[in-house]
C-alpha cells in the first residue's frame, strides 16, 4: 500500500439541476457532505474548471475540487489544479460512484483501471497514469450491461440514497486517515464498517 498522503481530493458528477440528484454525483456528494462538515465553501474557479476549496486538516492542506466540466471531461479540470499547485498524481484521491459495489459499501483503492467508469477513464487520459487513488461509492448495478448509462444518470430510490448517504458518512470518518496517508488503517476501519 502506498503511504503517500493526500493533497487533492476530487469528487466526480455532472453539473446542474438535471444532474444533481442521479447515481453518477455519488462524488460529488461525497465532496460536498466534506466541505459542509469541515465548513469548507466551494467556489467557481474558472482556471479549474469547477468549483474548489481548501481544507485545513489536521494532517495537512488539501484541495478540494468539483469539476465543471461533465464526467467525461473530468481530466481537463484535475490536471489543471494539479499542474498549477505541482502536485503528484499519488497525491491525489478521486471520489466516484462504482457500480460494482452494492449500494451502501464503501471502498478506497490506490491505482489500478478505469473500470469502464468515463470520468476515471478521461483523467488517466489526461494524467497519463492511473496511478492516483480512488474513493469507490457503491451504488448497485442494474443487472444488464446495456442499462449502465441510464441507471447512473437517473435518482437512486429514498433507500438506496440513505444506503449512499450513510456510506458517505462512514467515508468521511477515515479521512484523516487518507489524507496523512495511513492507507492501510484507512481501508481497514473503512472497509470492516457496516
Amino acid at each position: 500500500m502506498s503511504a503517500e498522503s493526500v493533497q487533492l481530493i476530487v469528487g466526480l458528477g455532472n453539473p446542474g439541476p438535471k444532474y444533481e440528484a442521479t447515481r453518477h454525483n455519488a462524488g460529488f456528494w461525497c465532496l460536498e457532505a466534506l466541505a459542509r462538515q469541515a465548513s469548507i465553501s466551494l467556489r467557481a474557479e474558472r482556471k479549474f474548471h469547477g468549483w474548489t476549496g481548501r481544507w485545513q486538516s489536521d494532517a495537512g492542506d488539501v484541495h478540494l475540487l468539483c469539476p465543471a466540466t461533465y464526467m467525461n471531461h473530468s481530466g481537463r479540470a484535475v490536471a489543471a489544479l494539479m499542474q498549477f499547485y505541482r502536485i503528484d498524481p499519488a497525491a491525489v484521491l478521486v471520489v466516484h460512484d462504482e457500480i460494482d459495489l452494492s449500494v451502501g459499501e464503501a471502498r478506497l483503492k490506490v491505482g489500478g483501471g478505469h473500470g469502464g467508469h468515463n470520468g476515471l477513464r478521461d483523467i488517466v487520459a489526461a494524467l497519463g497514469t492511473p496511478g492516483f487513488s480512488r474513493l469507490r461509492l457503491g451504488v448497485g448495478h442494474p443487472g444488464q450491461a446495456d442499462q449502465v448509462v441510464s441507471y447512473v444518470l437517473h435518482a437512486p430510490g429514498r433507500a438506496e440514497r440513505d444506503g449512499i448517504d450513510q456510506a458517505i458518512e462512514r467515508a468521511l470518518t477515515v479521512m484523516p486517515l487518507v489524507i496523512a496517508g495511513a492507507w492501510e488503517r484507512a481501508q481497514q476501519q473503512l472497509h470492516t464498517q457496516g
